[in-house]
């Protein structure tokens, strides 16, 4: 076991060619166990897969499909959501950040968290009484359903997009760190595999194998996390100050901005501008996203969904205490230099920790984790796209059917489940070296802009109408990717996406600032500029729903 390494570390030598040979023999000791790396990775595979093939014998109908058959308890449903929603970013890109950034890097756990609160007391138990399989079920309850459900699975798909990206991105820099792949071909080949599993986990196992997936990966996760936090506390006598001492030290001069705000969002206006779009998209973000909003229908009554919520926030909330040691003591332990320049960038941070408390043996534990932590993500992420595709636009808007097509339904969600697995390969292929932790905060972004108005105005304005419905999800969706698209996240920045080109307009990396109001605005005079009238029974008729639970059982037993 390594004792603690600190300002004398050869890694922040004056000689940048000293310290980026220190840097390789580091990440070249690494790489030196790749076999036994690919060895626990295929063993968690081999395993999941027994799980996922023993799942798809239960799996005939469309319910068994989407909603597991409604078949799970309140906390296997909320060891899943933690599953789910605790991604690559939050393991990988956040400790990261922590490493690199200190405060500013602890942000995301911050926002992320709080997050839920907004899910548990606004979303949750009224989105699980209507019923249904997906949010645009809710959406289209009370209005004109075929345009809605079309808007409501396209900003599904957007979203879903998004964050399949972060996750690709991920796998390319996790699998680089421990097999030594410095090529692009090489990262390329990763991520094709990764994407390959989850189309297996998902056209098989529908929701039940993959909601297995993710109670397996949550409890390795957080107790991996656990493990680790535990053994870095240990090496500074359990003093959380020492060791964020320590990390200042190890990061030279300047290290103290690694303890105050401003060192990732202070250093101009537009940077602290930046951080509150950031803040406003993570807090709204969660309840609008849809692989999310799913999880809320595979239990079988509301009083479920709630305590799916409140296992989900104390799972969660531990887990993101554990990213301030992991990231602290990543830039104690390992440096931040050490970890900007290995493959993968700051996302390398916790496996060159894990590496370097516990050798090979935890790395390869840890990594495997990360592993899983990505494909049941990307799994959970595939099923609500593929759910949203064949149960809205295909059932409900192409078929116009009214009951469930046992066969056909499904066949075309398995299908649909390839086609997006073979698109966000090529999606990771091209946000490969991006940090996923800001890959995931525009998804978070586009969740909040074009679902979440949508979803609180169908919920609690009984004015509410389809018109507004569609102005407040395509245009918040369009202003969205518009200032994305212009932001210095794509171009006009060494950070960007393309760096070599400048047509940056928006001066934020994150647009929910302003994506987020205007979606609000936008669903509110949709409404009160349209002739269209709603209807007083069935506005009724879902509020009490919602509120109540009253009649949704007979909503799930007609499906």
């Amino acid at each position: 076991m390594s004792t603690p390494v600190l300002a004398d570390s050869p890694v922040l030598a004056d000689s940048s060619a000293f310290a980026g040979t220190a840097v390789l023999a580091q990440v070249n000791e690494v790489t030196a166990n790749r076999w036994l790396n690919i060895g626990i990775f295929a063993l968690f595979v081999a395993f999941t897969m027994v799980i996922v093939f023993r799942a798809s014998k239960n799996t005939k109908t469309a319910t068994d499909y989407y909603a597991a058959g409604r078949a799970f308890s309140g906390p296997q449903n909320g060891i899943a959501i933690s599953g789910d929603y605790l991604s690559a970013a939050s393991f990988l890109g956040i400790a990261g950040a922590i490493a690199v950034y200190g405060y500013d890097g602890f942000l995301y756990s911050i926002g992320f968290l709080v997050a839920w609160l907004v899910a548990l007391l606004l979303v949750a138990e009224l989105l699980r009484n209507t019923g249904r399989f997906t949010m645009a079920d809710v959406l289209s309850f009370r209005m004109r359903e075929r345009p809605v459900r079309v808007a409501a699975s396209t900003s599904t798909l957007a979203v879903s997009f998004f964050y399949l990206l972060a996750q690709m991105a991920g796998a390319g820099g996790l699998i680089a760190l421990l097999l030594g792949i410095t090529n692009t071909f090489g990262q390329s080949l990763v991520i094709a595999v990764v994407g390959a599993l989850m189309i297996v986990y998902v056209m098989v196992g529908g929701m039940r194998g993959t909601t297995w997936v993710q109670i397996i990966k949550a409890a390795l996760l957080i107790t991996g996390a656990f493990a680790m936090t535990i053994w870095v506390l240990a090496l500074f006598g359990f003093n959380l100050s020492e060791l964020l001492g320590a990390a200042v030290e190890r990061a030279g001069d300047g290290g103290e901005e690694l303890l105050n705000p401003g060192a990732q969002y202070g250093e101009t206006a537009a940077s602290r501008l930046d951080f509150v779009s950031l803040g406003i998209a993570l807090v709204l973000g969660t309840a609008g996203l849809p692989h999310v909003l799913m999880r809320f229908y595979t239990v079988p009554t509301s009083k479920e969904a709630r305590r799916s919520v409140v296992w989900a926030i104390w799972l969660i909330g531990a887990f993101y205490l554990f990213t301030l040691v992991l990231g602290y003591g990543a830039g104690a332990l390992v440096g931040p230099e050490t970890i900007q320049n290995a493959p993968g960038g700051v996302n390398s941070a916790a496996p060159l920790l894990a590496f370097e408390i516990g050798g090979p043996l935890l790395l390869g534990f840890i990594s495997a984790v990360a592993f899983a932590t990505i494909l049941a993500v990307v799994a959970g992420l595939t099923i609500t796209a593929s759910a949203s595709f064949a149960h809205d636009i295909y059932t409900s808007v192409l078929k116009r059917s009214t009951t469930e097509d046992k066969k056909g339904e499904v066949r075309v969600a398995r299908i649909t489940a390839g086609v997006i697995g073979v698109v966000s390969i090529l999606g990771g292929i091209a946000a490969n070296g991006q940090n996923i932790a800001f890959l995931v905060a525009l998804a978070f972004a586009v969740a909040a802009s074009a679902n979440l108005p949508t979803l609180l105005y169908s919920l609690f304005w009984r004015r509410f109408n389809t018109t507004g419905a569609l102005w407040s999800i395509y245009g918040g969706l369009t202003i969205t990717i518009l200032l994305i698209v212009f932001s210095p996240a794509v171009s006009g920045d060494e950070e960007a996406m393309f760096p070599m080109v400048d047509f940056a307009l928006f001066p934020l990396k994150n647009p929910g600032l302003i994506s987020i109001p205007a979606s609000f605005l936008l669903g509110y005079l949709g409404t009160i500029f349209s002739k269209e009238s709603a209807d007083p029974e069935k506005q009724t008729e879902m509020e009490v729903r919602s509120l109540t639970g009253a009649g949704s059982e007979k909503a799930v037993s007609q499906h």
